[in-house]
């Protein structure tokens, strides 16, 4: 068969995204959606990508000429969907620690417009002992504030020639954490006023939010998916997707990359906080308010929860009745999104294991669940019982005594190594008063500590399956 970049025919376009990475995720986020735009002629530009680090090759990419398919499978407004897309919007990739000339030369394009980068969330940091005179610098930010340094002096400081940085690292606040990092390196070496001046107000750092479980190259059913074509870069995900881009001025952006224009799934805002909690509390709450109890309940994923009659029942009363309340966002808009959270879940290409969701619970718990258990005590006078039982699964789950390993960080363990045996009410208002693990003593809050302590103790007598149905005859009313 043929090689899938000999069954299409490419577009040249200008290139007018330089993008560091050439992993899975940026492959069928944002390259899918560039590709999208293009075709529904609301965009007209093409990718370079640029490797990142040393380690790794471009070889593949360079073998299919920037071509490859994106495969995304699973439910999507209620329907299965399997949808196959061949990308052709990617126009070259560069080695900088190979080809630092070449890499150099994009600096000089006057076609050049956004920088998209995803370098990990350890790869936006500053590290003072960069040098400018490495070829390329050391660090992601180090490599582009030498980038726009080149550029400045290239155009001689014209405002029209800075960029559109558009990070999608999984920290938050990413642009501006970029920002600060590529500005302290400015200063250290030493740069013109004229250019930290130009590097601050003529660049555009947005933050961004990302969202789409991609999965990658599927090597356990490559060989049965019939294309006819070969494609050794087939990278595989589900269906949904959500970017969330966050400016100063989100018009402006918007306009010169009118991705929502394509029915793309792009939000443009000044402030993305109420859809950061969304993400956060819904789709990482609803894991985390729910994994422990299922597993304790003998299932192992996420799938074989989401087939559990009892814990589907004890999710979606999590979701919709404690969960998706406290978010800010208008209640429809949020409703929608949990089910469509309900949806990824039931996916079945994609096989999340429970105990990958378990690592760090404790430290999930305190960003992604306690909010909404404190702001519905402070603003609705009542606790959320489906997330108090969540916090008493917590607690079973960590005592330990299953086929299991605890990761957790080392005072967690030291914890319960030290108090497992405690009676339940004593376990919980120890648990709950350790500042250090929630950044307030829990047990001030009215009723959460015999709440907790209370289901903590129906399940030490009765197994977790048999609670849980306990806990939803008594609070799921017909």
């Amino acid at each position: 068969m043929k090689p899938v970049n000999e069954t299409v025919r490419k577009i040249k376009r200008p290139v007018k995204i330089m993008q560091y990475g050439e992993g899975n995720f940026l492959r069928a986020f944002v390259e899918y959606m560039i590709d999208i735009a293009n075709e529904k002629g609301v965009f007209n530009g093409s990718v370079c990508i640029v490797k990142p680090i040393e380690r790794g090759s471009l070889e593949a990419l360079r073998a299919q000429d920037g071509v490859y398919t994106v495969l995304l499978r699973g439910k999507l407004n209620g329907k299965i969907l399997s949808e196959k897309r061949v990308i052709t919007c990617v126009d070259g990739c560069v080695d900088p620690y190979k080809e630092y000339e070449a890499y150099a030369a994009l600096a000089k394009s006057p076609e050049l417009r956004f920088i998209v980068s995803n370098t990990t969330e350890a790869g936006v940091g500053y590290d003072a002992g960069d040098d400018i005179s490495l070829k390329p610098p050391k660090t992601y930010p180090g490599k582009l504030t030498k980038f726009l340094y080149e550029r400045f002096v290239f155009f001689g400081g014209a405002a029209d020639k800075g960029l559109i940085i558009l990070p999608v690292e999984l920290i938050e606040k990413n642009g501006e954490k970029l920002r600060q990092c590529c500005m302290k390196l400015a200063a250290r070496w030493n740069l013109p006023e004229r250019f930290i001046s130009w590097l601050n107000n003529d660049n555009i750092f947005c933050s961004s939010l990302v969202d789409r479980i991609v999965t990658g190259y599927p090597r356990d059913e490559a060989e049965t998916l019939a294309f006819g074509y070969t494609d050794k870069l087939l990278d595989t995900g589900e269906p949904f997707a959500l970017w969330v881009i966050e400016c100063e001025n989100p018009e402006a952006v918007e306009a010169e990359f009118p991705l929502d224009k394509a029915g793309l799934p792009v939000i443009f805002t000044k402030d993305m906080r109420p859809y950061r909690e969304r993400k956060v509390r819904i789709l990482n709450g609803a894991h985390t308010s729910s994994a422990l109890a299922a597993y304790l309940m003998g299932l192992k994923t996420v799938g074989e929860m989401m087939s559990d009659k009892t814990m589907r029942a004890f999710l979606e009363k999590a979701l919709y009745d404690d969960l998706a309340p406290m978010v800010p966002l208008p209640a429809g808009e949020v409703r929608r999104f949990a089910t469509s959270v309900l949806e990824r879940f039931e996916n079945p290409y994609i096989k999340h294991d429970i105990l990958s969701i378990a690592l760090n619970s404790v430290a999930k718990f305190k960003s992604r669940v306690l909010p909404a258990i404190i702001e519905t005590q402070e603003q609705a006078g009542r606790l959320p019982e489906t997330l108090c039982f969540a916090f008493a699964a917590l607690i079973r789950f960590y005592v330990g005594g299953g086929d299991y390993k605890i990761i957790d960080e080392t005072p967690v363990l030291e914890f319960f190594a030290d108090n497992a045996s405690l009676p339940p009410d004593r376990l919980t208002a120890e648990f709950l008063s350790r500042v250090d693990f929630w950044g307030r003593d829990l047990t001030e809050i009215p009723g959460l500590a015999d709440s907790v302590s209370e289901k903590l103790q129906h399940i030490a007598a009765s197994g977790m399956k048999a609670a849980v149905e306990d806990f939803l005859n008594e609070h799921i009313t017909d």
